[in-house]
């Protein structure tokens, strides 16, 4: 069973008195992603469960928020998640050739996480960074201008930070 602590609770209080008495609803996204980061970086069936009787939302309005932006996943993910983006600008300064380089590489298809569990590779919609094609979002920071080449380097530099984090 999944279960907040009493900090997140008082936090996710916080958030939800920030919209009109009955508006809870409001409060979803922010709620989703401390369940995400609470709870192992992806979001079960219970906990998304679990969310919609903190909203007092049904089960289903969580899922369909889930399920409709990349931002969340629903199974298990790397260490390390790769997000390319795969529209149009991305896609005309190479992003499909850079995520074909890194299944090869990583020997895994886009929604898989490589058998070590470091890293996960998903394609994703537009980052809003079109200038700095082609590119991908890894944690909270972008990486630009991708090659194969810096795409080893940013491989290497993930095993390397995984090494000295163990």
């Amino acid at each position: 069973m999944v279960q907040f602590t009493e900090e997140k609770l008082q936090k996710i209080r916080e958030i939800v008195a920030h919209y009109p008495e009955g508006k809870q609803k409001s409060a979803l996204l922010p709620v989703l992603h401390i369940a995400q980061e609470e709870f192992g970086r992806w979001l079960s069936a219970d906990t998304m469960d679990y969310v919609a009787t903190l909203l007092q939302l049904e089960p289903v309005e969580v899922y369909e928020v889930a399920t409709f932006y990349s931002m969340y996943n629903l199974k298990p993910i790397g260490r390390y998640m790769f997000e390319v983006c795969q529209t149009g600008p991305c896609m005309l300064r190479g992003s499909d050739s850079i995520i074909e380089y890194i299944k090869n590489k990583l020997s895994i298809n886009v929604g898989e996480t490589t058998p070590d569990g470091l890293f996960s590779l998903k394609v994703v919609e537009c980052l809003g960074a079109c200038g700095y094609a082609p590119m991908m979002q890894l944690g909270k920071h972008y990486r630009e201008y991708l090659t194969p080449e810096k795409v080893d380097s940013i491989i290497e530099e993930c095993r390397q930070n995984a090494a000295q984090n163990n």
